[in-house]
């Protein structure tokens, strides 16, 4: 297959950085197509640790061109920062490997506060990274975003800024009872910004479109998951963007082409970050243990993760949604641990057996799951690296998941690092 969309199939933190990490090497170019630094890819490549907000996980290899499309809302100051980490590190990061949208928005410090006021003043807490993202998203539906090209234009950019200020400052000191912000400071920091970030940017669905038409490889990347959509999503605790293959259509400005793959990604146990129902969280010591084995803290903003049994019902309606062609299991090894796994196959609801996902807050949180047991294998396997290799119970756990979802497991993930995974089907080959 020449195009792979790359989705995460649960409340996001999946581990879609290693699994993109891994496939971009038979990639020519790795596109970001939602999200913005709310998101965080963790990639551990020769043990070192590296986490990625905005940049595509693409960026650490050679000859992959990396594209931050229209549908991500970018932090310039963020962004750099990144660049910066990245270019400290020995990682080459310039206007070759690195194109930005002309029409992605971008994130205003008007955007961050109102993010953090909203939050504060609510009595019933959302959750968000208070990156300002929703906000960003806010004003680019309401036709009062700022976009990349904007931006670039110093005129353009003073002008659109002085009329949002206006608006900003008069919901920040009425409403909010909080200070207005300086026209002339902004001013200063964004034409550093634009110095920074100028030669960085591209038209790049034109490009995308030269990439497929020459029979090139690509790799669609998004961020957060498919339950934290904002359309299909556990409404109203989800993220602002689309983060299913719906998203990487109108993200990136190409349409559905016969030859598109989706890869799904899912730990082999669940988790969530944030507020919001989560039927198969897990709030005792088990979960306790799972937490602390899989270092289950957020990447962005260093929360501990919620966490929860391997839910069937959740996954099939991720399936479903996004036309998912095969699945990368992540964090087997993290049960390895456990004498018995339990598995969520159905949910019921004031007594009614549901054998569908409930696109209902209210509902959900009501909801009572159904389990079924599974030995645990007690032992060790982070160093396996053939799947028959594996314990006898690790394969029938496997097994019995694509028996549940009738998808193929292509990828199993048995650690953080590139080399602890069994490719058993490359979805670049299939």
């Amino acid at each position: 297959m020449g195009q792979l969309i790359v989705v995460g199939a649960q409340w996001g933190d999946e581990g879609k950085g290693k699994i993109v990490d891994l496939l971009t090497d038979f990639s020519d170019a790795v596109v970001r197509y939602q999200g913005g630094a709310n998101a965080g890819h963790t990639l551990v490549v020769d043990k070192k640790k590296v986490v990625l907000h905005m940049i595509p996980s693409g960026i650490l290899h050679n000859n992959v061109v990396c594209m931050i499309a229209n549908g991500v809302v970018i932090d310039p100051e963020l962004l750099i920062e990144e660049i910066d980490m990245l270019v400290g590190s020995g990682i080459n990061v310039s206007k070759d490997n690195l194109k930005i949208s002309n029409a992605a928005h971008v994130i205003l410090p008007y955007h961050k506060l109102l993010d953090s006021y909203r939050e504060e003043k609510r009595s019933k807490k959302i959750g968000t990274t208070q990156r300002g993202i929703g906000p960003a998203y806010e004003d680019k539906i309401t036709r009062r975003g700022i976009r990349f090209q904007d931006f670039l234009d110093k005129t353009r950019f003073d002008q659109l800024l002085q009329q949002n200020l206006e608006y900003y400052n008069f919901l920040f000191e009425n409403y909010f009872k909080k200070e207005a912000l300086n026209f002339n400071t902004l001013v200063e920091k964004f034409d550093y910004y634009r110095e920074r970030l100028s030669s960085f940017h591209e038209n790049t669905s034109w490009l995308l479109h030269q990439y497929l038409s020459k029979g090139r490889k690509v790799l669609f990347e998004g961020a957060q998951g498919t339950l934290l959509d904002i359309d299909h999503g556990t409404y109203p605790y989800v993220t602002s963007s689309n983060t299913t293959t719906g998203g990487a259509l109108t993200g990136t400005g190409i349409g559905p082409h016969k030859n598109i793959s989706v890869l799904g990604i899912c730990k082999a146990y669940t988790t969530r970050v944030g507020e919001g129902p989560f039927p198969t969280e897990l709030n005792d010591d088990l979960g306790v243990k799972l937490r602390t084995e899989g270092a289950e803290f957020g990447s962005t903003t260093g929360r501990a993760r919620r966490v929860g049994w391997l839910d069937i019902v959740a996954l099939k309606y991720a399936i479903r949604i996004n036309s998912i062609t095969s699945i990368a299991l992540t964090k087997l090894d993290i049960l390895s641990a456990l004498d018995e796994i339990k598995i969520c196959t159905s949910y019921s609801y004031n007594g009614e057996k549901l054998n569908y996902f409930p696109n209902d807050s209210s509902i959900l949180s009501k909801v009572e799951c159904e389990y079924q047991s599974c030995s645990g294998w007690n032992s060790p396997i982070g160093d396996v690296k053939i799947f028959h290799d594996l314990p006898e119970s690790a394969i029938r756990y496997i097994e019995l998941l694509e028996t549940l979802l009738e998808v193929p497991i292509d990828i199993v993930s048995l650690g953080p690092d590139r080399d602890k995974t069994i490719v058993r089907n490359h979805p670049f080959h299939s």
